[in-house]
């Protein structure tokens, strides 16, 4: 029996530049611990290693716990799925109006890299060997 085979990944979301300079202005890059680095062809934040926010495309995404993630569902927000179907356990798209309120958007950077600044760090996997 041969298995299925799985419909193609459609593509990444290019990184919208606006978005970009919306996610620059209110990460808090100057935090001690936190980076900045590309991650799924956009760009995130990350706290000892773990992913606390990002840009997919138009959109900003925040890492939170279920009842704070819950909160912003509740105010237009929505679970992010890099890929139909699979949502990502843990993060949350903000509501698009919310684009226009920086200082609100910061506060809720700031919970979010509390969270995940409170987790393991992450250890970075062992590198494949290369088959020559």
């Amino acid at each position: 029996m041969t298995p299925a085979k799985r419909p193609p990944m459609p593509p990444m979301p290019k990184q919208d530049p606006k978005a970009k300079a919306f996610f620059d202005s209110v990460v808090p890059a100057d935090h001690p611990g936190v980076t900045v680095r590309p991650m799924f062809g956009n760009t995130s934040a990350f706290v000892n290693g773990n992913m606390f926010m990002g840009v997919f495309g138009t959109d900003l995404l925040l890492r939170l716990p279920d009842v704070e993630r819950a909160e912003i569902e509740s105010k237009g927000g929505r679970p992010f799925e890099p890929m139909p179907g699979r949502p990502m356990t843990g993060y949350v798209l903000i509501p698009p109006a919310w684009h226009k309120q920086p200082k609100r958007v910061r506060e809720w950077a700031m919970r979010s890299l509390e969270f995940a600044g409170a987790m393991p760090p992450k250890q970075p996997k062992p590198r494949a060997k290369k088959k020559f």
